[in-house]
């Protein structure tokens, strides 16, 4: 569990309702199910619209990782490394076979399974870095479905406004109902506004910091497969990967 995600959201959300209170207001005033309707249901159908179905799917599970996010094992990874290093200066690059077979990662299975078929180095980097880029890619466009969320919500933030206004002017004879087209037109901007500073962009954030560091470990096999298909002494390729984590 990330403790600066939940510390964040507990403290941005806490300081807007500590200081509604101070204030002298309630906080079931900021309460209002048709602004959220509006702003949530807006937002999301937007970006729905904007968004092909696989980006929109992987974004919904990335978004997990703002929570819990992906183990990112630097000295781990050197030290599987160092042993494909070890067993192919035993046994020759066809001894890594099985360990091939039973690894989980799949973007290291790969760059394994190169070795094992003997591939040259500069055919299993271009494989890989590949590999990488489609990665990056999908992952990068699954961060801005958030980043345009927060786009979106003060903009459908200020569209119920409009609207709740609509509402009171319509009932200007009516004063029992100003008060909550009133409600709807103020709150639906501090839901578009709030949702978008406090939510959906810092998320697209947090999320690109992470599949850069993933990014960054999948550099790390490459270069580390690398340099076992190239022969490299295992003292020596770990001091190179070292600077990947440093």
């Amino acid at each position: 569990m990330d403790i600066l995600t939940l510390l964040g959201l507990i403290i941005g959300f806490g300081a807007i309702l500590g200081g509604q209170i101070l204030e002298g207001g309630h906080v079931t005033s900021l309460i209002n199910g048709p602004a959220m309707l509006i702003v949530l249901g807006g937002t999301l159908g937007a970006v729905m619209i904007q968004s092909p179905l696989r980006v929109f799917m992987s974004s919904l599970k990335m978004a997990l990782w703002v929570f819990v996010p992906p183990k990112l094992q630097g000295q781990e990874a050197i030290a599987k490394i160092l042993e494909w290093s070890n067993i192919a200066r035993k046994e020759g690059l066809l001894g890594l076979e099985d360990i091939a077979e039973n690894e989980i990662d799949t973007f290291a299975q790969k760059g394994l399974q190169l070795l094992v078929d003997g591939s040259e180095p500069e055919v299993i980097r271009r494989v890989m870095e590949v590999e990488l880029d489609a990665k990056e890619h999908l992952g990068v466009q699954a961060a801005k479905v958030f980043e345009s969320m927060g786009g979106y919500s003060p903009t459908i933030g200020i569209i119920g406004a409009v609207m709740g206004l609509i509402h009171v002017m319509q009932n200007l004879a009516d004063p029992s109902k100003l008060g909550s087209g009133i409600a709807v037109a103020f709150v639906a901007t501090i839901y578009g506004i709030g949702l978008a500073n406090l939510l959906f962009l810092p998320i697209a954030g947090k999320l690109k910091a992470l599949m850069h560091a993933q990014s960054q470990m999948h550099e790390m096999m490459i270069e580390g497969v690398i340099s076992i298909a190239e022969g490299e002494n295992p003292r020596n390729i770990e001091t190179k990967l070292q600077g990947f984590i440093d």
